[in-house]
């Protein structure tokens, strides 16, 4: 029977997905490499300390392809980026000869990791792959992607004259700064493992001290 944990297997593939994803390189550097190994580097941390029986080969390909295809902010599309990204894993996972029998819970995992997708979690890898994913929008990476993301988006900083929608709707797509309220501060509260809850505490008081300086700065 194959150890889906073992150390050395989990290291050959991981080598295989990178190799497959530097010959698919993206524009998009909020969703690149390097950010499929933190939310992998991630998941890991959450497992270590994970008490149910978890894949992690299936969580490991679910870091590497959950956003192999994504839509921007402001596609119409862009709430159905996880459910086309889990029809194009499961393409290259069967080009690279990947285990069938984790396939169908692997595209899973990469289908409900999706914040705007809203699909239900049905296993502990979806879970962690969730999890993992969540915290790359919340701490110093989140804070980073978060105005990268805005930029690229055309969004201001913030609104001049009502930085913190005291007398206007949220508008996330206008205003970088309101995606923290709309969104960021409110992920906590959506983590489904209990290593992904404490990882997200700390990771959201940063952001909090963040808007605290800013509220400093702007008097």
């Amino acid at each position: 029977m194959t150890d889906y944990n073992s150390p050395q297997l989990l290291q050959n593939w991981e080598q295989k997905f990178i190799e497959y994803l530097h010959d698919h390189e993206t524009d998009d550097y909020s969703h690149d490499l390097s950010h499929f190994q933190r939310v992998w580097k991630t998941a890991q941390k959450i497992m270590a300390e994970e008490t149910r029986p978890v894949n992690a080969l299936t969580v490991l390909a679910a870091c590497y392809f959950h956003d192999i295809v994504t839509f921007p902010k402001n596609h119409p599309n862009r709430s159905k980026s996880s459910q086309f990204a889990a029809q194009k894993t499961a393409e290259i996972l069967g080009e690279l000869k990947f285990p069938a029998e984790l396939i169908e819970n692997t595209c899973h995992a990469v289908e409900a990791h999706s914040f705007s997708a809203n699909i239900p979690t049905r296993t502990p890898e979806a879970e962690v792959v969730q999890d993992a994913d969540r915290m790359e929008a919340i701490g110093a990476i989140g804070l980073a992607r978060v105005f990268y993301t805005g930029g690229k988006m055309g969004s201001k900083l913030f609104h001049a004259q009502d930085p913190w929608a005291e007398n206007r709707e949220l508008d996330d797509k206008q205003y970088s700064v309101d995606h923290f309220f709309c969104k960021l501060l409110k992920l906590g509260e959506t983590m489904k493992t209990a290593p992904g809850r404490k990882l997200a505490e700390e990771n959201t008081d940063y952001l909090r001290a963040f808007l605290d300086k800013l509220r400093e700065e702007l008097g």
